[in-house]
């Protein structure tokens, strides 16, 4: 686990690749990662509706939380978080 930072270094950390929390967080087992861009062939709803099957689309670099309950979901920062300063990495 690296040092106590500030969201911008969170951010530098998910780039490179780490997951990042903050101590403040009162869920055991939170963190977030960086979920790398790519590019798919559509072939299930519920993007077939929206794109033809075999569409190839281009799915952008995003930012997801690990939950509590171990679900998976994407993740804004709010004010709070960005003005945080107790932002670490964990393993």
């Amino acid at each position: 686990m690296e040092g106590i930072k500030d969201f911008g270094q969170a951010l530098n950390w998910l780039k490179n690749g780490k997951k990042v929390a903050r101590q403040g967080w009162n869920g055991k087992g939170m963190f977030l990662f960086l979920v790398p861009g790519s590019t798919f062939k559509v072939n299930r709803p519920p993007l077939l509706g929206i794109y033809e099957e075999g569409t190839e689309i281009k799915y952008c670099p995003h930012i997801d939380m690990k939950t509590a309950d171990g679900s998976v979901v994407p993740w804004l920062a709010s004010q709070t978080d960005m003005l945080a300063e107790d932002w670490e990495t964990v393993n």
